[in-house]
């Protein structure tokens, strides 16, 4: 794909908007010339770096405004100035003054391609799919629109017909904006009249020590059922039953050395078995 495309229906605002501003007569007014001239200085000519650090200082104020653009997500708006400075920056060494673009149609997607991509791969607390990520940065511009035009918040389905895309992914990217940000459970709430609240962790309940036999339970019950049909009724009756060596011997007409060597050698295999496994 060739690096200078057009700018989408995304970044069209941003571009009108800049180009108005460059109608008035600011710092982006002939900048492609001053960008040829860039192109035309080798990699060792002196002048180059001053040139270059003027160019990126007549076009830091398209990055600020691309980046407020982005504000208010739940990111520092610092750090998204610092991502758009970036894509600025390879805008700047990657534009060709010969493809016959301008370079503001060129320098716009860029900027927020990068802005979009430190959303994605920068600001999740937790793991989230690349294609949830992806569907979530249109939730917000399309959100607004259909806001707009409806006069109410739209819901999903409706979010997915705008979109083009699929119902679940646009419920599963719905969901996923919940992993954007965690916070500690120990952490304070404030309430309306300015007083900390409990923490959730006040509020959870100590480890119960029962839960470890549930898992050795777990863990035991596959091995009991492969047992022989005479070994597992000897567990049955000693453990489950209650009932004595003496009686269990009884019971199955055997002698209670008979019944005592049965459960050792059955207890040791299943101790063997389960910690193996």
């Amino acid at each position: 794909m060739d690096e200078h495309r057009l700018p989408s229906r995304a970044s069209e605002p941003v571009v009108a908007q800049a180009s108005r501003q460059r109608g008035g007569g600011d710092s982006y007014d002939n900048i492609e010339p001053m960008l040829e001239q860039l192109a035309q200085l080798g990699a060792q000519d002196p002048g180059r770096p001053i040139l270059r650090e003027d160019i990126i200082g007549r076009c830091l104020p398209l990055a600020d405004h691309i980046a407020r653009r982005f504000a208010g997500r739940g990111e520092n708006f610092e750090d998204l100035q610092q991502v758009a400075r970036l894509g600025l920056l390879l805008a700047i060494d990657r534009f060709d003054p010969t493809y016959g673009a301008g370079f503001l149609a060129f320098a716009v997607p860029t900027i927020m391609g990068e802005v979009r991509r430190h959303f994605r791969d920068r600001t999740w607390a937790v793991r989230v799919p690349r294609r949830i990520k992806e569907i979530q940065q249109l939730l917000g511009p399309a959100t607004d629109a259909l806001t707009h035009e409806l006069g109410r918040a739209p819901t999903a389905r409706e979010i997915a017909a705008e979109l083009g895309i699929d119902l679940v992914e646009v419920t599963h990217a719905l969901v996923a904006r919940n992993a954007y940000r965690t916070a500690p459970i120990d952490a304070p709430t404030g309430n309306e009249n300015g007083n900390t609240s409990p923490s959730l962790l006040d509020f959870l309940g100590a480890e119960d020590p029962e839960y470890r036999h549930v898992e050795d339970f777990l863990a035991v019950r596959p091995l009991i059922a492969a047992l022989p049909a005479l070994e597992r009724q000897v567990l049955h009756l000693r453990f489950f039953r209650f009932r004595s060596q003496q009686q269990i011997a009884r019971q199955i007409g055997v002698s209670q050395m008979q019944v005592s060597r049965i459960l050792a050698r059955t207890l040791n295999a299943l101790r063997e078995s389960a910690l193996r496994d």
